[in-house]
């Protein structure tokens, strides 16, 4: 690993009390510099467990939603100093001993987002993903290739990494604060012409794992399509939007700037 590289694992947190330690325990601490935990109002006692087990804890004050929270996840780690900035459920869903495997494109320069594809990996059902869970993935995804012209396994993972030169371009607080955050993310990527690799990681359904129901991802689905339609109305020309235009340096308060952004973006 290249020296002086910076790598913040960030967590989103809402009751994750019965998942985090094992997540935690599983973080290779000789590669992450810093683990930045944003509780969403937990009902349960993930903000004890986190403050026992040395993280970097932010409390919300009230629920802001799951976008919401990667909002703040990712202001924390700039203001941090982060080059790179991993994104991590604390619901042991996804393997943190990737953590290396998934920074590695970006600390090489080959990539500015590495998404961990359960799909890539193989096993998805086997691994317990719901069967409508799996089919309504791949259509999805099916249909972000095709607007994207992208050729990705898997754009719906909770567990991807960022350069800092991604998260200080895009302009991510534009974003909803609900669960198609993430996909709204990915086409501003795409907008921005960042190149976007994937790795291989297993898939882990099990009780304690946070999940968004059936309700839930019907909504999140209907939304990320609505995602992929002003992208192309934006890519066209048609209906021109900011969320795929402007940089974050031109909504963020310049009172806020030289703690977020480094001196050589602002000059």
């Amino acid at each position: 690993m290249p020296e002086g590289q910076r790598v913040i694992v960030v967590m989103p947190a809402y009751n994750a009390a019965q998942t985090l330690e094992k997540t935690y325990n599983d973080l290779p601490r000789d590669i992450v510099d810093e683990i930045i935990l944003v509780d969403d109002v937990s009902q349960d006692e993930t903000v004890e467990i986190a403050r026992r087990l040395g993280l970097k804890v932010v409390i919300h004050v009230q629920n802001t939603g799951y976008g919401g929270n990667q909002k703040t996840c990712y202001l924390e780690a700039l203001k941090d100093g982060a080059d790179v900035v991993v994104m991590l459920h604390p619901d042991y869903q996804y393997d943190s001993t990737l953590v290396p495997e998934l920074i590695h494109p970006i600390l090489a320069g080959e990539a500015d987002l590495v998404l961990g594809s359960r799909v890539l990996g193989g096993g998805t059902l086997a691994g317990g993903m719901p069967v409508y869970k799996y089919l309504s993935n791949r259509f999805l995804t099916l249909v972000e290739n095709l607007a994207f012209r992208k050729r990705l396994s898997e754009y719906h993972t909770g567990f991807r990494a960022y350069s800092r030169r991604f998260l200080e371009t895009v302009p991510f607080l534009l974003n909803s604060d609900r669960f198609v955050f993430d996909s709204e993310i990915l086409a501003q990527a795409v907008a921005f012409d960042f190149e976007i690799t994937e790795i291989a990681v297993p898939t882990r359904y099990f009780d304690e794992a946070s999940s968004v129901g059936l309700k839930d991802g019907i909504v999140y689905g209907l939304q990320t399509l609505s995602v992929v339609c002003r992208y192309l109305l934006n890519s066209l020309g048609i209906l021109e939007s900011d969320q795929f235009q402007k940089r974050l340096s031109e909504i963020i308060s310049r009172y806020h700037s030289p703690t977020i952004f480094r001196q050589e973006v602002e000059s």
